[in-house]
């Protein structure tokens, strides 16, 4: 595969691949960037030279980001290479209903939002596939996909994933199992996620990361007390 000059460039004087962070893409942005700004800021030096100072330090900034292909804001936020970043998340709890009946009832995708105060909405599209809206908290925006039923087995457990060119590459699966209690029901519920490709998306989600296990976690008991409301008296067990 043919190589750019800058990749030429920085292979040609040794670039240190340990501390790169910026795929080449946000990379070659940001040299873009960096240079109109620069640019700007230099032309109207004269006319505007408080706002030209600041430009052209902006696109100094984003020159340097380009080439050294390294991001501080992305190191403080732990993204320390390339690499995607893949979120998981594990809650097992027990809920005072029949097997039949929990599943029953997680099994109707559109009932999700009456539990998981996250979920904007579960649009059901047929009997496989449905499309999700999730809220982040105080509303500050919305994430939507299609996701897949990819397993089902009636009464023991439900495994979906998100279809391709989604948002997020999203998958998970819950089982159901008999509780301890005669007539109680274990549930296991494994949901990961990894972000949009591209070097913002993977750097934004160690910041996404904690967010979301609040919310799950929330959710869970959530759903917990929406199946035990008549049984306040059972045991909730979460795990990460």
């Amino acid at each position: 595969m043919a190589t750019t000059a800058l990749q030429r460039t920085t292979m040609y004087h040794g670039e240190d691949n340990a501390h790169i962070n910026l795929e080449w893409t946000e990379r070659y942005v940001s040299i873009a960037a960096g240079v109109k700004l620069a640019f700007s800021g230099l032309t109207h030096l004269f006319k505007s030279p408080f706002t030209s100072i600041i430009k052209m330090g902006a696109g100094g900034y984003l020159l340097n980001r380009g080439i050294t292909g390294h991001c501080e804001l992305y190191t403080q936020m732990g993204k320390v290479s390339t690499e995607p970043v893949n979120v998981n998340i594990r809650s097992s709890f027990t809920v005072n209903k029949p097997r039949h009946e929990v599943y029953a009832f997680w099994r109707q995708l559109d009932n999700l939002p009456l539990f998981m105060r996250h979920l904007e909405s579960v649009e059901v599209l047929d009997s496989k596939r449905s499309h999700w809206v999730l809220k982040l908290p105080a509303n500050v925006t919305t994430v939507s996909w299609d996701a897949e039923i990819v397993k089902d087995e009636p009464g023991e457990m439900i495994g979906w994933s998100s279809l391709p060119d989604s948002t997020i590459d999203n998958a998970g699966k819950v089982r159901f199992k008999d509780g301890p209690i005669p007539g109680s029901t274990l549930v296991d519920v494994v949901i990961s996620y990894q972000p949009p490709a591209g070097g913002v998306g993977t750097g934004i989600a160690h910041i996404l990361s904690p967010v979301f296990r609040s919310m799950v976690n929330e959710d869970v008991r959530n759903f917990k007390q929406y199946m035990d409301i008549e049984d306040a008296g059972a045991v909730i067990i979460v795990e990460e």
